[in-house]
């Protein structure tokens, strides 16, 4: 997957998200989740700057995260390195999950595709990590959108390129969004079992894949 995925995603999540910044999303829990609505967009915030710096040095580990540290405001909430102050607002959180998403962006599109980096699921290069990043954004603004009663759809062609390119398993004669959901553990695809437990391979794949 590409850069432009990335920012792709985080477009369209900014846009959605943004008809709900009136409403107080410490105080909203996200569908299927432990966390507020805040805690999960500071998580897709902290993901994709995780993903962003463990990409970028030139010779990354493969067997360990880099040494940022990591915090819970609460017992249930999220291990995170990024934090937005409540009292900005969801609007201002959206400005630093946007910024996330252009380092993010970024650091793929000047990455050496023969560079890994490690993540828990295994070592990934530039093109894992932006599909990590679209799958994240893609499902925790699922989340989200469902606990503020939002509508979201994101295109089929970007659940499909993400599906592809990280969850290699999965039904391709399927709706993609509806298989996405499915994949991550968050709904029912007929004639296939719930996934209960899951993750997705960032294994690279050969040239001329995704």
């Amino acid at each position: 997957m590409t850069p432009e995925d990335v920012t792709r995603a985080v477009s369209l999540a900014r846009q959605t998200l943004t008809a709900a910044t009136h409403e107080d999303w410490t105080a909203t829990t996200a569908e299927g989740l432990t966390w507020t609505c805040w805690e999960t967009a500071e998580h897709m915030a902290d993901d994709l700057f995780a993903y962003a710096s463990q990409l970028a040095p030139p010779n990354p580990s493969t067997s360990t995260y880099l040494r940022f540290g990591w915090q819970q405001r609460r017992p249930d909430g999220p291990l995170l390195t990024v934090f937005v102050d409540p009292a900005e607002g969801p609007a201002a959180l959206l400005d630093v999950l946007e910024s996330c998403g252009a380092m993010l962006a970024a650091v793929v599109a000047t990455a050496p595709p023969s560079r890994l980096s490690f993540h828990n699921y295994g070592p990934s290069n530039a093109s894992g990590f932006a599909a990590m990043g679209v799958v994240e954004v893609l499902a925790h603004t699922h989340d989200m959108a469902q606990a503020l009663n939002l509508p979201w759809q994101p295109p089929a062609g970007l659940c499909a390129a993400a599906l592809r390119r990280l969850f290699p398993w999965a039904p391709a004669d399927t709706e993609p969004w509806q298989t996405l959901l499915w994949a991550t553990g968050r709904g029912e695809l007929p004639g296939h079992e719930r996934q209960t437990s899951w993750k997705w391979d960032g294994s690279p794949r050969e040239a001329g894949t995704h």
